[in-house]
């Protein structure tokens, strides 16, 4: 639930969700906040897409050693006896995902469990999940927790204004630049474009350095849904109007602000400021990754996992990428709106996160005792403890002061850039929608006008999720 997803993996197993949904009979689950609240002994699952020892192995630990024994401890001090039990998986996202769906549709399933937030919209619009006030009542609502997680960041598990559970853990995009280039360019070590046509001027001043690639802004099919989270979304974020509006139900299709976006792009890859071929190679992402790490990109635009996880400093961790003067080479700055003021909600700088969070069965048998178990997880104590084995922006503000005192970018990212952020859509239809969106960046990187490139996207988004669902430009 954290990486990219490749688009033969999504349509692959999209369509063997859509298989199982048709051949099991649904199962209508009527909650009930009362249900067994009074309960002596009570017993719960958890499910997750970690194991020990493999994938996401740091939160499989942390739920096996921290949070069952802490959570069976704290109930046992009131008379209760629970009994919590991991099921852990370790499985591509999407077979995750699918698994999930089947225990749901037919009744069973965790009583707590992990799902990505781009997922809440096909869960919801199944009735495999319901918003926290229906499983929970009136309580979900008054959980001190919420203080402390900032409403931008809530939107990730939020649904037509309903909440359906707590996030777990977020990101952000930003640019990064290199300084060094910076000043062989004459362009300032403090840097923060204002505006796209700062993001340009920047790039022709790198242009100018023999063996740089001025911009890396991810276009393209072969990198995926990088394509989309951190190059199209992030900019059409600066345009005013997200991709989704859940209050109509239409995607934005060969609007001013889609052509607006892919014309950025021409302006990038069409005039020598980006390397197009990067763009259509199948290794084109690791290999803007490498070429950054080595001095050969002025400018990126990623989420902090490339901060964490490809420059970092330790070479046990980062292996070839690693970058030991990160901290003094690489800086990092908020991406512009299209102009000042033009972006979502009339801001001036934008972002988009990902990430996941922890949501509630509506068929649990202990709805009380789950809720009380998930708001555990996601407590102050819990947050701290699970920052001690992984580095991670946690969702609240008050654990990230502390865990990320030490780490610039992704104290800077907590305190600057998820006030500001916005959230992929959580609709049902948005993986097609998303290869839609990379086509249409392909097709302006191999040459065609942004224009043409925004006409094929709309024509591909209609036959996608139907010409009702779409606003025309």
């Amino acid at each position: 639930m954290r990486r990219s997803r490749q688009v033969t993996t999504i349509v692959c197993c999209v369509a063997l969700s859509a298989l199982l949904a048709g051949c099991v009979a649904g199962k209508k689950t009527k909650s009930d906040p009362t249900k067994n609240a009074k309960a002596k002994d009570v017993s719960l699952t958890i499910n997750a897409n970690d194991v020990v020892g493999g994938k996401n192995a740091a939160e499989a630990n942390w739920i096996n050693s921290f949070v069952i024994p802490g959570f069976q401890k704290m109930e046992k001090a009131k008379g209760i006896n629970a009994t919590v039990k991991f099921n852990g998986a370790g499985v591509d996202d999407e077979q995750y995902k699918t698994k999930l769906e089947l225990n749901l549709k037919t009744g069973n399933g965790a009583d707590v469990f992990a799902a990505d937030g781009i997922w809440l919209g096909e869960l919801a619009s199944a009735g495999y999940v319901k918003p926290l006030d229906q499983v929970v009542g009136p309580s979900a609502a008054t959980w001190d927790g919420w203080s402390q997680i900032n409403k931008s960041v809530q939107q990730n598990l939020t649904y037509k204004d309903k909440l359906y559970g707590i996030p777990n853990g977020t990101d952000g995009r930003v640019i990064y630049f290199n300084k060094t280039l910076f000043g062989q360019a004459g362009l300032p070590a403090a840097w923060q474009p204002k505006s796209w046509a700062d993001i340009l001027s920047a790039g022709q001043a790198l242009k100018r350095i023999s063996g740089v690639n001025p911009i890396q802004i991810n276009a393209g099919t072969p990198m995926g849904e990088a394509t989309t989270a951190q190059g199209f979304l992030p900019l059409l974020a600066g345009t005013g109007k997200p991709l989704f509006d859940e209050a109509t139900g239409k995607w934005q299709g060969a609007s001013s602000g889609v052509k607006d976006v892919l014309n950025f792009y021409k302006q990038i890859y069409g005039a020598g400021l980006g390397d197009p071929k990067l763009q259509q190679d199948k290794a084109g992402r690791d290999e803007s990754f490498a070429n950054f790490s080595k001095g050969k990109i002025g400018i990126l635009i990623e989420g902090d996992y490339f901060w964490r996880s490809i420059i970092c400093p330790d070479k046990k961790t980062c292996n070839a990428t690693a970058m030991a003067n990160r901290n003094s080479v690489v800086g990092y700055a908020k991406i512009p709106a299209e102009k000042p003021g033009m972006g979502v909600k009339g801001q001036d700088f934008v972002s988009v996160s990902g990430g996941g969070g922890w949501m509630l069965n509506p068929g649990t048998k202990f709805p009380q005792q789950a809720w009380e178990l998930m708001t555990y997880m996601v407590s102050a104590e819990a947050q701290n403890e699970l920052a001690k084995a992984e580095i991670r922006i946690s969702p609240r503000d008050d654990v990230n002061a502390t865990t990320l005192a030490n780490d610039p970018l992704l104290s800077y990212i907590s305190k600057t850039i998820l006030p500001i952020t916005t959230y992929r859509p959580s609709d049902q239809n948005y993986n097609p929608v998303s290869v839609a969106i990379q086509q249409a960046t392909a097709d302006v990187v191999s040459g065609k006008s942004a224009s043409t490139a925004a006409n094929t996207y709309q024509s591909s988004l209609q036959k996608a999720v139907g010409d009702a669902h779409v606003e025309t430009g």
